[in-house]
């Protein structure tokens, strides 16, 4: 099987400010995976989510984020403590990620017409 059948189920991205932890430490590289359907349908029956709507979005990004700089785990009340430029960086790179398949673009090259790939770059990096 070639690598281009190989589908990438993980990305990486950095925080423009980062997530803070109790020692003051700074957290920004991480990564997140694909989201599936098991996750939407946890975070519907997520007792958070259903007491206080607005809080989905947390416990969406806490299953699917699966590394943030040095943290063991990553909780919906940790990313409580997220920058609101932080979590709107998330929450673009999530629909990226989910919605087009990719954070990369197909470009042409316009002087010898090569093919390759472009990562987007969101609002932050």
């Amino acid at each position: 099987m070639s690598n281009q059948n190989l589908l990438q189920t993980e990305f990486h991205f950095i925080l423009p400010k980062g997530l803070i932890d109790a020692s003051g430490k700074v957290h920004r590289q991480g990564a997140m995976r694909l989201t599936t359907a098991k996750d939407e349908i946890y975070v519907q029956k997520d007792y958070r989510v259903q007491k206080e709507p607005v809080y989905e979005v947390l416990v969406l990004l806490s299953l699917v984020i699966t590394r943030l700089g040095e943290l063991s785990s990553v909780t919906p009340e940790l990313l409580e403590n997220l920058f609101s430029r932080d979590l709107a960086y998330l929450r673009e790179f999530y629909n990226r990620i989910n919605q087009q398949g990719n954070a990369e673009i197909p470009v042409q090259c316009p002087r010898c017409s090569s093919n390759f790939s472009v990562e987007l770059s969101l609002a932050g990096e």
